[in-house]
């Protein structure tokens, strides 16, 4: 399946994976810079598990993405 990576994504699959990993960037850059806000509702061990997790599913996702080829598609 790895070597799946370098052929080309499908533009759905593209567009899936970019937005996992937009949206998981948003959410860890805006949690990182309201940490302090934050720690008034959630403990700061809730807060790194949180922000470390949307950071995984987006950079995993992305990858993940990333190995869907056409022909993946086609034998199903």
């Amino acid at each position: 399946m790895l070597k799946n990576y370098y052929k080309p994504t499908p533009t759905k699959w593209r567009k899936i994976g970019d937005s996992l990993l937009a949206c998981s960037g948003i959410i860890t850059g805006g949690g990182l810079f309201a940490f302090d806000n934050l720690l008034e509702v959630f403990s700061a061990h809730e807060l790194k598990i949180i922000i470390g997790m949307t950071f995984i599913v987006g950079v995993v996702g992305k990858f993940i993405t990333n190995l869907v080829k056409e022909e993946d598609l086609k034998s199903q």
